[in-house]
């Protein structure tokens, strides 16, 4: 027998719109490239790319400066996006993408990876600082505002203070850590979702904590 949340999930893609533009941008942060695939710095990268399979879309058209894919999530037509312009200038790709679709800040969200938390942690907030991420830094920067949702994917903190941030972002997950990282994309999906459908605060109680206390 089907489950019951299958047959709604379902139901709500066949009512959903299946034409016209996209009405939110959903944005993973990373680098382009085989040696970056399984970095820790492309957490984002990972998560829209099994985002997108959940709704049946392949994020493989080059279009500003990123790959994109267009699908249906919570009933809303979405581009999902990977910056193809390295980390530093995300912001750029994002900002070509919002201006052409007239995409407000309010409608964009951004999965990128977090060094302050543990592997397989999740985070989600309605707006902030950069945190001192270069993407997200880019990212404002471009659209003039930090009033966008994230979600916030903890990648590990680095093994000890002296240990070169750089390094560690673009350090190799482990087999371990892939696997848990595998997990949540069903938590993420639930999240998204949730913005998607403007209720923060549901979004965040299913996602913060998720993996350990935040």
């Amino acid at each position: 027998m089907a489950n019951i949340f299958d047959l709604f999930k379902k139901i709500e893609r066949a009512a959903a719109p299946t034409t016209g533009a996209p009405a939110y941008l959903v944005v993973g942060l990373g680098n382009p490239g085989a040696e970056y695939a399984r970095t820790r710095h492309n957490a984002g990268f990972l998560a829209v790319d099994a985002l997108a399979r959940s709704v049946g879309a392949s994020i493989d058209r080059a279009r500003f400066q990123a790959l994109v894919g267009e699908g249906v999530l919570a009933g809303e037509r979405v581009l999902f996006m990977k910056p193809q312009t390295y980390m530093n200038l995300s912001g750029d790709a994002v900002r070509e993408a919002a201006a052409f679709y007239h995409v407000a800040p309010d409608h964009i969200i951004v999965i990128y990876d977090d060094v302050t938390l543990d592997v397989g942690r999740l985070r989600v907030r309605g707006k902030g600082s950069d945190g001192g991420h270069n993407g997200m830094k880019s990212i404002i920067a471009r659209l003039g505002s930090n009033e966008f949702a994230r979600v916030r994917i903890g990648v590990g903190k680095k093994p000890h203070p002296s240990y070169d941030l750089a390094d560690w972002v673009l350090s190799v997950f482990s087999a371990e850590e892939l696997e848990k990282l595998g997990g949540l994309g069903e938590t993420v999906e639930k999240g998204v979702s949730l913005l998607l459908k403007g209720d923060l605060a549901a979004a965040m109680q299913t996602c913060n904590g998720v993996g350990g206390s935040c």
